[in-house]
């Protein structure tokens, strides 16, 4: 039994570092796509992974999720309002990629979970510990210096952290499989994606059929290019701990920094990589804490349980919080007895369709 657990998190870390390294090296991907300009590969990209996903869906018979799914109007037009935002992240993603900003874009997924945590500070009304307010406080100072040093706020990256930040908040509400929310939200991009590209060839200024068959395949692939990563993620969601998969989750826009520097040969000058040095200096304290209120919190669960096999009555509010090792925070940690469910809502909430 030990070995069968083993050999599932042995397959779920391979399908994590699968998922996070195609999305870190998807910058070499959209360039290929040219001389396509950023909404034909965007329009391409919805019209080809609701194809995608849809034969998916046939293959293994899933579908019961679409007429409930149709049943509550305000589930349906949180998954449109997702669709919105995730059009806007892939967009600017694209266009980031092929206008030679790869390593502004990395910085909107570094900031990312900072951008969540303000959120939930903002929007839940969510109490944060002190490393997290340290943690988002150097990410505030880090934005300050990146845009003394553009000469003008990160427009990329904020945009890229917002709009990423609001699509996992609305995805938390919508409560759908990853492959099932991409269905829908393409689905509704469907329609709109196709009318532009009829209309980008009624101009005669669709590359699809005027680039070779080569390059019309290129654009086809976008939907594997969507899909796969996704699919990757969804079976490592499920089999590794939230802490793993948090931690694996910065290889994506690691990998998009040093494919930036190395391979796009992107400028870095002194107070651009000061930005960064705060950002990952802000993304190494909530790292930090995240591990030790896991660790915190495990050991209070285990003395507790110690406690109810020695017949001892398990310790409940003020009493819980003194007793040492117990957190005393409104926020839920990692591994608490909510685990299963919040591994549930990483699979479904982290979705990164919305990865570019």
């Amino acid at each position: 039994m030990a070995g069968s657990s083993r050999s599932d998190q042995r397959v779920g870390l391979l399908n994590g570092f699968a998922a996070y390294g195609m999305w870190g090296l998807v910058p070499l991907f959209w360039p290929l796509l040219k001389p396509a300009g950023a909404g034909e590969i965007l329009a391409h990209r919805m019209v080809w992974s609701l194809a995608f996903v849809a034969v998916a869906l046939l293959f293994v018979r899933r579908w019961a999720w679409a007429g409930e799914l149709l049943r509550q109007p305000r589930r349906l037009a949180l998954v449109a309002v997702a669709a919105a935002v995730i059009t806007v992240n892939w967009g600017v993603y694209i266009w980031a990629v092929n206008s030679g900003h790869v390593v502004e874009a990395s910085l909107g997924y570094f900031i990312n979970p900072l951008v969540t945590i303000a959120m939930g500070v903002l929007l839940l009304k969510e109490r944060l510990r002190p490393a997290q307010w340290a943690a988002v406080g150097t990410g505030f100072a880090a934005v300050l210096v990146l845009a003394v040093g553009y000469g003008q706020p990160p427009w990329i990256s904020l945009c890229l952290a917002f709009s990423f930040a609001t699509y996992g908040l609305v995805k938390k509400k919508v409560n759908l499989g990853g492959v099932e929310s991409l269905a829908a939200e393409t689905a509704i991009q469907f329609l709109p994606a196709l009318g532009y590209l009829l209309w980008l060839g009624a101009q005669g200024e669709s590359t699809f059929t005027t680039e070779g068959a080569g390059h019309s395949a290129l654009l086809a692939a976008t939907g594997v290019v969507t899909a796969i990563p996704l699919v990757c993620f969804g079976a490592a969601a499920i089999r590794v701990p939230l802490s793993t998969l948090g931690l694996l989750q910065y290889l994506a826009p690691v990998f998009q920094f040093l494919l930036g520097i190395l391979y796009f040969g992107e400028a870095m000058p002194p107070e651009r990589w000061a930005g960064f040095g705060l950002v990952w200096l802000a993304l190494t304290l909530l790292t930090w804490d995240a591990l030790r209120t896991a660790r915190r919190t495990a050991r209070a669960l285990r003395e507790q349980l110690d406690r109810a096999g020695a017949g001892v009555p398990p310790l409940k509010g003020a009493a819980a919080a003194r007793e040492p090792g117990v957190v005393a925070s409104g926020t839920p940690a990692p591994g608490a007895g909510d685990a299963p469910q919040q591994q549930q809502q990483q699979q479904q909430h982290g979705t990164r369709a919305g990865k570019p």
